[in-house]
């Protein structure tokens, strides 16, 4: 089991800050040519991406993740250098050891196992790997499924390995992911001298009751999977810089985080007649971020709750919460998506750790899985 400490500390020795892949994906890819794995690179824009296959029957089960990691923030507040990966406590410390370079090297060495011991399965595995998640998500995930629609690769299994356990490996994995909405904003009103507020309008003073509205109102009530929708305001910016001039425009930016039990219209629909009855001139543009998913009971949630509950005695909560992931663009293919990784509990942090036996224990569930699907 020791491979697998070798292999993320040789992966956080890589710096890749998005969307940078620092050579991550060729380590991963000389890895998998070893077992007979047919690798091939893409690139779009400034962003690597590695889609890696071992078979041609159905069904297809794929390994997805990513390469690059959040900038690191002020290295002197590191205990250890944040690209240099040193073990304490139990621990493996760097940048990205969490999030989600430790999953890829159990991945890797998970499938790398499972092939060894069965080399003529029925059926396939596949790996998708990008180094553009923590960015944009522009030409990455989204990008190669797109290439692998349009040669008729349809992926039936897919295990992301985003951070998703809590506190111990295992013990949450998820089945789906709420939506993201973005909305933008802008208030118009009047400027002018503070010292005659009558000759202006001023649109912070405005705003207030339909914000207030806003963050108080019930979207809906969840359902059996997902929680209620939230609503955030998360920037607001007016003024001219001067303490005397009342401004002409407030710009605001807030996010819905929605489940299944309402739509984007809806939202939209709602948010802009609140705006309306508050007699408010204004601007708004929308941008979805993602659209919510969910992967029904069935054979690979099965799998996940089966192998979990054989290698560390857990029973799994399967959940649909957290931020988005790239499993937004393999869900929306048809495949059934599960996300499993180690807990969350430092990604993105300084001294950002996972415990070495986590990732052993992630070996052993990956590879069990595996047995289990392709039985």
């Amino acid at each position: 089991m020791k491979e697998v400490i070798h292999l993320a500390e040789k992966l956080i020795a890589l710096p890749s800050i998005t969307p940078q892949d620092a050579g991550c994906q060729q380590l991963i890819a000389a890895h998998l040519t070893d077992v007979g794995f047919h690798c091939e690179t893409m690139r779009f824009g400034d962003v690597d991406n590695l889609w890696a296959r071992y078979g041609k029957q159905s069904p297809l089960l794929v390994f997805a993740g990513h390469t690059d990691v959040v900038p690191t923030g002020t290295e002197t507040k590191w205990t250890s250098p944040p690209f240099q990966p040193h073990i304490r406590d139990g621990y493996l410390y760097g940048r990205g050891a969490t999030d989600m370079k430790g999953a890829l090297a159990a991945m890797v060495i998970a499938t790398k196992n499972f092939i060894q011991s069965h080399p003529a399965f029925s059926g396939s595995i596949g790996f998708l790997i990008t180094s553009d998640e923590e960015g944009p998500s522009i030409n990455g995930t989204c990008k190669v499924i797109e290439t692998l629609e349009n040669r008729s690769e349809k992926i039936d299994y897919c295990i992301v390995g985003e951070p998703s356990s809590e506190t111990l490996v295992g013990d949450q994995v998820r089945i789906g992911r709420r939506g993201s909405l973005h909305g933008k904003l802008v208030i118009h009103g009047k400027q002018g001298h503070v010292a005659y507020p009558h000759l202006a309008k001023n649109p912070i003073h405005l705003c207030f009751a339909a914000l207030h509205e806003l963050v108080k109102i019930e979207w809906d009530q969840g359902n059996d999977d997902f929680p209620p929708t939230t609503f955030q305001i998360t920037n607001i910016h007016g003024g001219t810089g001067a303490a005397n001039v009342i401004p002409g425009d407030l710009e605001i930016l807030f996010n819905f985080r929605f489940s299944t039990a309402v739509t984007v219209p809806q939202l939209q629909e709602r948010t802009e007649a609140i705006l309306h009855q508050h007699g408010l001139t204004y601007d708004l543009k929308w941008e979805i971020g993602a659209k919510p998913f969910l992967t029904q009971k069935g054979q690979l949630v099965t799998a996940a709750q089966l192998a979990i509950k054989e290698i560390t005695g857990l029973e799994v909560k399967l959940s649909t919460g957290g931020g988005t992931s790239d499993g937004r663009f393999i869900a929306a293919t048809g495949a059934r998506i599960i996300e499993l990784g180690v807990p969350h509990t430092t990604a993105h942090q300084i001294d950002e750790c996972v415990r070495v036996e986590d990732l052993q224990t992630l070996v052993k569930i990956y590879e069990r899985m595996l047995k289990i699907l392709f039985h």
